[in-house]
């Protein structure tokens, strides 16, 4: 669903229960974040959340480790640990039972590579496969991200390149390069996990992941809750090889348009910047990286926590001070 159809359904939601009646609900409905947060004792809180879609690759294998992938990553957005998971699942009745097995077989070994265990869930008849996960994290209450706590000053790093949206429409139409297949798919099976512990390390606050609403999607709930101005330097952003070259061929899924026109206004483009690389910016990803705002002062820190791991990351912008909540890209 687009975020503006999304924001409709919800808004008149809002009011159904008064959040003052769940002291413990650290974050819901009223607070809107990656994942639900409740409190259970002063060490501990449980996250919640859970996600699915329809195929975005051919093999069933790497769809169920992806899909998984993709759900948990909303609990490393939360700075937490996954416990166990669920399978949502709905499969056309003729489909054979090896695919299913298959399916399953990625999601679950996917979970366990995440430290959690599947341990059941629901599965229905559909028109077309569709599989996810409901997903239990666990984190300290006083050391949960949101997209709530980015401050001016503050420099942003992004853990994963961007283009998987465009690459797998390319896929679909039979037009993209295996090896730029390849590399999409290694990166939407690549777990945030080790990305998030690192921020865990250095204190950091303020993050969510990169999916359904882009890069200037996500970044701008981050601003808009935060009450700043995010600033992005393009050349700066990390993209997997081939995405240039499918958005030069204008081979954009339909939700960057959705996301572009919903969020577009309140963007703010340096001239030069060429319209295909504009909607780049506004194209879905799946299982994408994480967005963290990071203190000025503790960029070296993470320069040296994530070569240690061998993890790369990429420092894309900064925050600053600015009352409109806008994103500008230069």
């Amino acid at each position: 669903m687009g975020p503006d159809a999304l924001a409709q359904v919800l808004r008149p939601l809002g009011g159904i229960f008064d959040a003052r009646d769940f002291p413990n609900l650290l974050v819901g409905l009223q607070i809107s974040d990656d994942a639900a947060v409740y409190k259970i004792s002063e060490e501990e809180a449980i996250i919640q959340t859970l996600d699915f879609f329809t195929p975005v690759v051919d093999d069933p294998y790497e769809y169920g480790a992806i899909a998984a992938a993709n759900s948990m990553s909303d609990v490393y957005a939360m700075g937490g640990e996954v416990t166990l998971a669920l399978n949502i699942c709905g499969f056309p009745c003729g489909l054979e039972p090896e695919i299913l097995t298959e399916i399953l077989r990625g999601g679950a070994e996917k979970v366990r590579e995440a430290g959690g265990i599947i341990a059941g869930g629901h599965t229905i008849d559909a028109k077309e496969p569709l599989y996810g996960l409901s997903v239990l994290g666990r984190a300290h209450p006083d050391k949960i991200f949101t997209k709530a706590a980015a401050r001016p000053g503050d420099a942003l790093i992004l853990t994963k390149p961007l283009g998987v949206g465009i690459i797998t429409t390319a896929a679909k139409g039979e037009a993209a390069n295996a090896e730029h297949v390849a590399g999409a798919v290694a990166s939407m099976k690549k777990l945030n996990c080790n990305a998030s512990r690192i921020l865990r390390k250095l204190g950091v606050r303020a993050c969510t992941d990169i999916t359904g609403f882009a890069l200037l999607g996500h970044a701008l709930e981050m601003a808009e809750k935060s009450g700043v101005e995010m600033h992005f330097s393009l050349n700066a952003v990390p993209f997997l090889d081939g995405v240039t070259e499918y958005a030069n061929q204008w081979l954009f899924p339909g939700g960057a348009s959705r996301n572009r026109k919903y969020y577009e206004n309140r963007v703010e483009f340096a001239s030069g910047i060429p319209e295909e690389m504009r909607s780049l910016l506004f194209t879905p990803e799946t299982s994408g990286g994480l967005l963290a705002a990071i203190p000025a002062e503790k960029i070296m820190a993470a320069e040296t926590l994530f070569a240690e791991a061998g993890h790369p990351f990429w420092l894309i912008g900064n925050v600053s001070e600015g009352g409109n909540c806008k994103i500008i890209v230069t």
